[in-house]
């Protein structure tokens, strides 16, 4: 469970960065140049990453279970998991509509994905993890509306109605490959029981 722990501290710390410490960011970037911070927020982020995949898949080894979910909660998620996969491709491409009414759609799909596996993951690894994921994009939503009414971000404006198809289309390509394929791949277990 403690490499788990420390994963989730250096993934999540780094990304709190600007939430926490944005003058420590702003210091970093003055002294170092922004490529260089660039390139230590990546490694840390990287090296967080797998340490917390790896930490988790070892406290899955021996779990302490709270709960466990009904098979039919799984339908439910893959459900939720649409709307995931749709946010995640908006968030990487200008602005439609969906990303001017959302304004921040990958912390709303990080929100979406961490509350919907909490549903269906009752164990203490999962519980620290997903929760874990829901609290920061929480707190980094709060820090983004601080920092529009400061006047230091703006919300995105709509552009043409070309980015949600393509953000549709793509987000349904990338939530079918994870549906049939990438989850059991890359987690170990398939998303819905009897695939």
């Amino acid at each position: 469970m403690i490499w788990l722990v420390i994963g989730l501290v250096l993934f999540l710390g780094i990304h709190s960065v600007r939430i926490v410490a944005p003058e420590f960011r702003q210091a970093q970037i003055e002294a170092r140049g922004l490529s260089a911070w660039k390139g230590i927020y990546a490694v840390v982020a990287i090296i967080g990453f797998v340490v917390l995949v790896w930490g988790y898949g070892q406290a899955r080894l021996d779990p302490v279970v709270f709960w466990v979910a009904p098979a039919w909660m799984s339908h439910l998620v893959a459900l939720l998991m649409i709307f995931v996969m749709i946010l995640l491709v908006a968030s990487q491409l200008p602005a439609g509509r969906i990303k001017a009414a959302v304004k921040h759609p990958m912390l709303l799909a990080v929100k979406i994905w961490a509350f919907a596996h909490l549903l269906v993951n009752g164990d203490l690894a999962s519980i620290l993890l997903f929760g874990s994921f829901l609290a920061w994009a929480v707190v980094d939503r709060i820090s983004e509306k601080r920092r529009l009414r400061a006047g230091l971000t703006t919300n995105p404006v709509a552009g043409p109605v070309k980015w949600d198809i393509i953000s549709i289309v793509g987000g349904l390509v990338v939530y079918v490959l994870f549906l049939v394929w990438l989850h059991r791949l890359l987690i170990g277990v398939p998303p819905i029981i009897g695939i």
